[in-house]
């Protein structure tokens, strides 16, 4: 049969397919994908551009994932390789190891995670979820995969307990009974521990859940089974039967062992410990209550809350360690979760910013017989991982390599760039490095697993992140790994709202007044630009040494002076409902239901927030040069702002509401043009535009992680806040043409902005500075700038800014624009190269501008020779100036609408990207559309991932994919088929410790562990098969039988038989481990022999 290549289809996509129909619209003729439309004006390029772009340039995969494990539930670790796993509410699973070992992995059915637990130096982990399925994991590759799984069918998981070295999983369930499973096979045994025998047979009470399954130190044939309602069952697995039961009147909540196996502790519901002797087991040895106050002799110690977890860890030099969370006082309400650290009779309760939802101490042994030596706890919080040292004794913690705290305050945008200048990570970092926080140990992070290559993509890369407090971090995003670089916080320009004046402040949102809207940065020149979501957009230039100055601000009253709307007949129905009425009342504006303050006094001309005044101190760094605000006008609060571009070659700045267009000299500190929208099209308006009054069009915030179903239209939702989630787990991906363009009770939004060399009239030879105006009608504006000649005059001069009455029409709310050269190569804006303006270098002072155009002389001559690209949410346009002739349509969508597109640089050729609300991403060759790629990637369930989702270059994307985690991606092919050898490998070869020497006598009278052989007991022949509706077996895509069913072949059969020789080869260094282990045994008892048969050898009978 004929293989059928579908990316060939795709190449060859013209005007007659369904997806790339014409639209008309003014002066475009409305030309096909990748053709010409056969009347109208438009026509083909001169000079026909050949494209070197293909189809199989493209694939779409993940890459990495950063951040903090979104709603963690189990933490396990790898005391001999050395790596951590997170498991969470989600099914996720994180593994950690040296920085640069960072793995994802996602169980399929989504199922919260319950408990995790490593095969310890055996590359594989089994984890327990909450659809009652355990899974072996294969971490042995990159990517790992599931070897096995096993769905218990009437029974619940409650807890699981693997023994050092063992291949028999102990898995307590809901019922209080103890099944075990054969970890090779993934096969449930025969031998089963009922509830029933395990307990009394007086007893009338079901003892609970299973709650704590452990071995014994000493005995490794005597198995440890806790029950939730207080019961202890010593339980010898060879006679079946129990040794000893043990009851306190107490929940218990969790048991750890004294490493000689004589003692255990555990931790109960009313914040006790309890600690046992074997040899004694009807009362416990000693009972303490560590947060409780002390009472007089005879009277019950106070009860205090529950201690969740305890471990019990001994130090052959010290007092053990006896570490807990929880157990404190139930009068101290207000105090932070804790975890206490009793060492001796010193007591270190250490609080955590966030609930704690596991622990684990880290030990120098695997041997659960031997002294621990722990010298760190690893901490899971429900928002941070931290690592205590517990070596030193003010216990500080590690400095975590891992970028934990991206979460920090929640991430309101992103902005992502590839292949940056390559001393910007050094400045920013040497920058960075100084303001770090200090007390943390000196010690190396102790999760040190794993191994890690740069690999071969080596160019630097920078993301960006904006928050809801107003800070922006720099992060080194580099050859997959991310590590903070640099923290800038812009709050520091505003003075702080003293406590009990939100009432009478002009700000519009109750919540987070400081949250980044919007970023934009030239990393050339060192331009960076912010806009908050108080109508605010600051200007900062980079410098290395510190200064101390005024910051300049500027204040816009930008308005539209007309008549308000004429209202519709009331039996003419709305096309959206009441918004007002789907939104909680209390996240309304604090000024916006009333145009008259507290003092009578209507609010007009003042800024939503006030700027220092006062001389500020300014570290190196990212300097505030410039704050422009907008402010209220007539008692109605100003706009948020919807789209910011500046330019260091013109030294300008732009940016637009829903209201109109600023345009401000950031060099002369003035304000240029500040105009309506209506306005901008002077007499030469397109569209007969009904006339609205500022006081129709009314925001509404939502809180900042606030999740409300309710549809809203786009358009409101680019005016609200970024932190809005109004649209988290319900998205329209139907919407009408009306919708997708703007709601009719609002204003014409300015929703790009872009400076470029261009043309900006029909009839002009020359290119000139221009900026590119869009809307949220799919209008484009190109305005004039008029720029002073020569450098001095550019400090004097003014400069003129006008539109230049040239308009452009696209379907839907304008995204995104583009140049390219007659060649067909990517123009890049013209930029100011940096230099610091602060250096006191004398020769630095008389240094004169110097400016990078990016475009050759030939340029300068008459004819077709620049292409404008021009993406809106529902099509792309390919423009030829400065005849203003498109050349190219391509209708993306007609169902949906695009989220976010982005021209970008791959394999040396521009191509068009663009992510969809229905989930689709999709690549465009230029400039003549044709598609390269449309693949179904991610559904868009919330707003998050339209606000954060970025394309650069290098075929690089990002999003958010939790609020707390950053999933990035590739859609070059090449990156995908070389993905392995960018990726860390989980497991290293490494040679389990030797157990301590015992000594001859404690070995031969401290207990029969040593000769217990599970496999006889537990297996099919002594055992029995269990029954087959217990469980059900599931073979997993990376076991064999896996591989049986996903592959046939040749490739399947060189599949299966790697896989098996790896087995075996793992089998072969198993057997080698334990013949070396005997041989080292019996040389220490053929010494122990000898050196006992010496001392007595000439003793007499009577003297012994």
């Amino acid at each position: 049969m004929k293989k059928f290549n579908f990316r060939k289809v795709l190449d060859g996509l013209t005007a007659s397919s369904p997806g790339s129909g014409s639209s008309s619209g003014s002066n475009s003729g409305g030309a096909g994908s990748g053709s010409v439309h056969p009347g109208g004006t438009a026509g083909l390029p001169r000079e026909e551009i050949q494209e070197s772009l293909t189809s199989e340039y493209f694939q779409i995969c993940k890459t990495v994932r950063h951040g903090f494990p979104y709603q963690p539930t189990a933490l396990a670790f790898d005391p001999v390789q050395k790596i951590l796993a997170i498991g969470t509410r989600t099914g996720a699973i994180r593994i950690l190891g040296r920085p640069g070992v960072d793995c994802y992995c996602q169980h399929e059915s989504g199922a919260a995670v319950l408990q995790l637990q490593f095969l310890i130096n055996e590359g594989a982990l089994v984890s327990a979820s909450s659809d009652d399925t355990l899974h072996l994991w294969n971490l042995r590759q990159k990517r790992p995969a599931i070897l096995h799984s096993l769905k218990f069918n009437r029974e619940r998981i409650t807890y699981c307990h693997l023994p050092f070295q063992s291949k028999w999983l102990y898995v307590g369930t809901e019922r209080g009974n103890t099944h075990i499973v054969n970890i090779e096979s993934f096969i449930l045994s025969g031998y089963v521990i009922m509830w029933n025998k395990a307990i009394e047979l007086s007893t009338k009470t079901h003892p609970g859940p299973v709650v704590h399954l452990s071995d014994s130190p000493r005995d490794e044939g005597k198995l440890l089974i806790g029950y939730e309602n207080g019961t202890v069952v010593f339980w010898d697995l060879k006679s079946k039967r129990a040794d000893l039961r043990v009851y306190y009147d107490e929940a218990i909540h969790s048991i750890d062992w004294h490493h000689e196996g004589k003692q255990f502790m555990c931790s109960h519901s009313d914040g006790s410990l309890t600690l046992w002797n074997l040899k004694s087991p009807s009362r416990p040895f000693q009972t303490t209550v560590p947060h409780g106050k002390s009472q007089r002799e005879g009277r019950k110690s106070e009860s205090c809350k529950p201690i969740l977890k305890v471990e019990y860890k001994t130090c052959r030099n010290s007092e053990p360690f006896i570490i807990f969370s929880g157990g404190l006082s139930y009068d101290k309400a207000c105090r932070r979760p804790s975890l206490t650290i009793m060492h001796g009779k010193a007591i270190t309760v250490l609080e955590m910013d966030h609930p704690i939802v596991e622990f684990l101490t880290l030990c120098e042994t695997p041997y659960p017989n031997e002294f621990q030596e722990p010298y760190a706890v690893a901490v899971l919080l429900e928002k941070d991982l931290i690592v205590v040292d517990l070596t030193q004794t003010n216990f500080p913690i590690f400095e975590n390599p891992y970028p934990m705290d991206i979460h920090e305050s929640p991430v309101t945008c992103t902005a992502y760039f590839a292949d940056c200048p390559p001393d910007l990570i050094l400045v920013l970092y040497s920058i960075g490095v100084k303001h770090k926080k200090q007390g943390y140990s000196n010690k190396e992070w102790p999760v040190s697993g794993g191994a890690w290559n740069l690999g071969a993509q080596t160019y630097p890369e920078i993301i960006i992140t904006g928050h809801a407090d107003g800070t922006i971090k720099f992060w080194d995003a580099s050859a997959m790994t991310l590590q903070m670089l640099y923290k800038l916080k812009t709050s520091k320009v505003f003075e702080k709202q003293k406590a009990g004046d939100g009432k009478q402040t002009c700000e519009i949102v109750e919540e987070d007044p400081f949250a980044i809207q919007m970023i934009y940065w030239c990393p050339e020149s060192r331009i960076f630009c912010v806009s908050g979501v108080s109508a605010y957009v600051i200007m900062y230039k980079f410098s290395r040494h510190e200064i101390t100055a005024e910051i300049v601000s500027l204040e816009v009253r930008l308005q539209c002076d007309v008549e308000d709307i004429i209202t519709p007949e009331p039996e003419t129905s709305p096309p959206f409902p009441d918004l007002s009425s789907q939104l909680p009342p209390s996240r309304s504006l604090s000024g916006s239901t009333n145009t008259v303050s507290s003092e009578g006094v209507t609010k007009d001309s003042i800024p939503c927030l006030s700027v220092k005044t006062r001389p500020v101190r300014m570290p190196p760094g990212y300097q505030a040069d410039l704050v422009i605000q907008l402010v209220w006008v007539d008692g109605e609060p100003p706009q948020q702002i919807t789209s910011l571009a500046i330019s260091s070659a013109y030294g300008i700045v732009a940016f637009g509401n829903c209201t109109g267009l600023v345009v401000v000299d950031f060099i002369q500190k003035t304000v240029l043009l500040s105009m309506g929208t209506i306005d901008l099209y002077r007499s030469s308006d397109l569209y007969q535009r009904q006339p609205r009054s500022p006081r129709k069009n009314r925001q509404f915030i939502a809180g900042l992680t606030e999740l409300n179903d309710s549809p809203v239209p786009l358009e409101l939702e680019r005016c609200k806040s970024p932190t809005s989630e109004t649209r988290e787990n319900s998205y329209n991906r139907s919407r009408s043409s009306s919708i997708s363009s703007i709601d009719k009770d609002s204003k014409e939004a300015i929703t790009a902005l872009y400076f470029m060399e261009s043309f900006a009239r029909k009839n002009d030879s020359t290119i000139s500075p221009c900026l590119f105006v869009g809307t949220s009608l799919g209008m484009v504006v190109l305005i004039s700038l008029n720029l002073p000649s020569s450098d001095e005059q550019r400090f004097t001069e003014p400069v003129v800014v006008l539109p230049s009455g040239t308009f452009l029409s696209l379907k839907g709310a304008v995204l995104t624009f583009s140049c390219m050269d007659r060649s067909g190569s990517l123009m890049q804006p013209p930029y100011e190269v940096w230099r610091d303006p602060n250096n006191t270098d004398e020769n630095e002072k008389t240094w004169k501008r110097k400016l990078v155009m990016n475009y050759s002389s030939s340029s300068q001559e008459m004819g077709d020779h620049q292409y404008t690209i021009i993406c809106s949410e529902k099509q792309a346009r390919v423009f030829s100036l400065p005849s203003q002739t498109c050349l190219y349509v391509h209708n993306i969508t007609e169902t949906s609408f695009i989220l976010q597109a982005d021209v970008v640089v791959m394999c040396n050729s521009a191509c068009l990207a663009c992510f969809c609300a229905n989930g689709h991403i999709m690549i465009m060759s230029l400039p003549s559309l044709r598609p390269m790629l449309d693949v179904n990637y991610l559904p868009l369930t919330d707003m998050r991932i339209a606000r954060t989702f970025c394309f650069t270059n290098e075929g690089q994307a990002l999003y958010l994919v939790s609020p707390t985690e950053i999933q990035r991606l590739t859609y070059s092919q090449e990156m995908c088929d070389n993905i392995q050898d960018m990726l860390g490998d989980l497991f290293t070869p490494i040679e389990t410790p030797e157990a301590q020497n015992r000594g001859f006598l404690k070995g031969l009278f401290g207990g029969s562990g040593q000769t217990f052989d599970r496999e006889e007991l537990f297996g099919e022949a002594s055992a029995g098969k269990a029954s087959r509706s217990l469980a059900q077996h599931i073979p997993g895509p990376g076991s064999i039988e896996g591989v049986k069913g996903a592959a046939g072949g040749v490739m399947g059969e060189l599949t299966r038989a790697r896989i098996a020789l790896d087995e075996r080869g793992q089998r072969l260094g198993e057997l080698e481990e334990k013949t070396a282990g005997m041989m080292t045994s019996a040389e220490a008892f053929s010494k122990h022999a000898h050196e006992l048969m010496l001392k007595y050898k000439d003793k007499k009978w009577y003297q012994f």
